[in-house]
């Protein structure tokens, strides 16, 4: 199965989701969409009981619930339950909501949404202009998002060419490469902004995410050139990569005696932003 995890928003509250590219199907964490539609603050206990009342009932439903990894609040990737959007269709009749209706209207666009990029990219790309766009964004931030977004996918790519699995031994390599350009691993880089579940990489400052691209795309080209055949050596080159812009982000530190690592998160990103537009058109007037 080849899998990419997402966080999808229904009315901004975020929904972790697996798309599956031999099935072509979603695969939506059930404790997060129950959360969405009652708005328990123990879903994992509505959820239990749930399954005990369907197979209480003779629903063949909860059987064939399957579990996948997703990233937990911890930070961590946890076996979590998941449906189908058809198995979610049927879940939804068990769940007393006002919000069933709307919620079912969310699960058919985004089946068909996914479709559309997947005969046509470029649709994607639109759409995660416009969800950062929505976010607050400024057009600069949004384009340099989208090129690290590439440059990660290459690097992904090669690794799976020299049989790295995704999961932990993504992680792993991810979290070498971290250290190795910012001097924190990624979950020490979170805490740094104040971040739990949220993406790293979207509480980026530009420069951040440009040395970040540049420790992901310098292991891409070693990677390469070398060609590892074990995890460990990939281990090794991810170290290479990482340091190569940790020098980087010294010397410019050095020359412009600022911390480039910062602590800033989208929230303070987006103020900023703010502030710049209002002195440039204040500079216009």
């Amino acid at each position: 199965m080849t899998k990419e995890n997402a966080i999808k928003l229904f009315e901004d509250k975020k929904i972790r989701t697996v798309w599956d590219n031999e099935s072509e199907e979603w695969y939506i964490s059930i404790i997060d969409v129950i959360q969405v539609l009652t708005g328990n603050e123990r879903p994992r206990k509505y959820w239990g009981d749930l399954k005990r009342k369907l197979t209480k009932e003779g629903s063949e439903l909860s059987e064939k619930i399957g579990q996948l990894k997703m990233l937990a609040e911890d930070g961590k990737m946890r076996l979590t339950d998941v449906a189908d959007v058809e198995q979610l269709f049927r879940l939804i009749q068990s769940i007393p909501s006002p919000k069933a209706e709307p919620f079912k209207l969310w699960l058919a666009e985004i089946a068909r949404e996914r479709l559309e990029e997947v005969d046509d990219p470029e649709k994607g790309i639109e759409r995660l202009m416009e969800y950062y766009h929505r976010k607050g964004y400024s057009v600069g931030w949004i384009n340099q998002r989208l090129k690290s977004i590439e440059v990660r996918k290459e690097l992904t790519d090669e690794w799976d060419r020299r049989g790295v699995k995704q999961g932990q031994e993504y992680a792993t390599l991810t979290d070498i490469i971290t250290l190795g350009w910012a001097g924190m691993t990624t979950r020490k880089y979170k805490q740094y902004k104040g971040l739990k579940t949220e993406s790293l990489r979207d509480n980026m400052t530009n420069l951040e995410l440009v040395l970040n691209m540049l420790a992901e795309a310098t292991t891409t080209e070693i990677s390469k050139e070398r060609q590892p055949v074990t995890f460990k050596e990939s281990q090794h080159i991810a170290e290479q990569g990482g340091q190569i812009a940790g020098n980087t982000r010294k010397e410019i530190e050095a020359q412009t005696g600022r911390n480039i690592v910062s602590p800033l998160n989208a929230k303070d990103l987006k103020t900023i932003d703010e502030k710049d537009e209002e002195k440039e058109n204040h500079l216009l007037s």
